[in-house]
């Protein structure tokens, strides 16, 4: 396959002359508790098991559900950008947990307390790194390389950013609603998928925890010849 030195350029669902709302101080607040409540699962997650989930989808879809139950009480529609700019705050709660998470126990072993003021060094200069990384990376990484680089999650994030899209949003990337499109009612699923499973993990922990239904971690005992000095 022969090389392209200059592939076509990568066209924005916003062209950059659209004039839409973008960080507002709503989407900010709202990526700001998203992210410490997804980052706060994220940590008891990844100290407790080892690992964790990616919580931009979530956070997406939750933006959404947030912001469509804002105007209709009475409050202006979001915009896509809006909507990004959420899930991207709440995404990054979400990182800086897990890099926290599997930091802190190295820190611990290397023999140094957890002061509060240590760990948020820790989180504020990790995320300041990635910040300062990214920005020569953006380029090489997500523009130049889109089409080598499918970049599944992000991808799929953008979808449900685009699926759910406004009106106002959608004339200022040139595309024109469609009447009966299925986008609104694949927004609410997915949201009443959240939620739902919000509500099954909070009914597990009140049974596990609370009510004692059973132990939360597994303990079993070996008999000889098995056990362990027989």
């Amino acid at each position: 396959m022969p090389y392209d030195p200059a592939p076509p350029a990568v066209k924005p669902y916003i062209p950059a002359t659209a004039q839409l709302p973008e960080m507002t101080i709503r989407a900010l607040v709202m990526g700001v508790v998203l992210g410490m409540v997804f980052g706060a699962s994220s940590l008891y997650l990844v100290l407790k098991v080892g690992l964790t989930v990616s919580a931009s989808i979530p956070v997406a879809v939750i933006a959404i559900t947030l912001f469509g139950m804002f105007k209709k009480m009475g409050g202006r529609e979001s915009t896509i950008l809006e909507n990004s700019i959420t899930q991207t705050a709440g995404s990054a709660g979400e990182s800086l947990a897990f890099g926290l998470g599997v930091t802190m126990p190295a820190i611990m072993i290397l023999g140094f307390d957890l002061e509060i003021s240590r760990v948020m060094l820790v989180g504020i200069l990790g995320g300041l790194l990635g910040i300062l990384m990214m920005i020569p990376m953006r380029r090489t990484m997500i523009v130049d390389a889109h089409r080598e680089l499918k970049y599944p999650e992000g991808t799929a994030c953008a979808e449900v950013l685009k699926a759910a899209a406004t009106d106002t949003s959608r004339e200022a990337a040139g595309e024109v609603r469609v009447e009966g499109s299925d986008a609104a009612r694949d927004a609410k699923r997915r949201a009443a998928i959240i939620f739902g499973g919000f509500g099954l993990g909070l009914l597990y922990k009140v049974a596990n925890v609370s009510l004692k239904g059973w132990k939360d971690v597994a303990n079993f005992e070996f008999g000889a010849p098995l056990k362990a000095g027989s």
